[in-house]
């Protein structure tokens, strides 16, 4: 068992539904299909999904997808984002967010640690 498939059994054991789509390049697309959003977005959840990158823990999870209908409870776009396509998926309308953790440790940072990352910006109304 890998170091990826652990850190897969651990994500799913907080997030039961969570779905993996192992990619052609070696990279895993992971999809959290509920993750609960603050009061301040149009919705009350939204999937959200990131990429484990060829190389990881080693190489660092880097930016993530949301429901492309995703926005700030007055409509407004949220900040750094776009429309830019998941890499190796022919599925469009997600809500890219240009977002990037500050620091990874690959000996200590796991799916989980990224996971918060992008919960912490998604209580984060701009």
């Amino acid at each position: 068992m890998t170091l990826l498939d652990e850190q897969l059994e651990i994500l799913r054991s907080q997030y039961p539904d969570a779905i993996v789509r192992h990619l052609p390049s070696g990279a895993a697309l992971i999809v959290l299909p509920r993750i609960p959003l603050v009061d301040g977005w149009s919705k009350k959840s939204t999937a959200v999904r990131f990429l484990a990158p060829v190389g990881y823990p080693h190489a660092k999870p880097d930016c993530f997808w949301t429901d492309g209908d995703l926005r700030l409870a007055g409509g407004a776009t949220p900040a750094n984002t776009g429309g830019n396509p998941i890499p190796e998926i022919n599925e469009g309308g997600h809500l890219w967010f240009s977002w990037h953790t500050a620091q990874w440790n690959p000996n200590r940072d796991s799916l989980l640690t990224y996971v918060n990352v992008i919960k912490n910006r998604l209580r984060d109304l701009r």
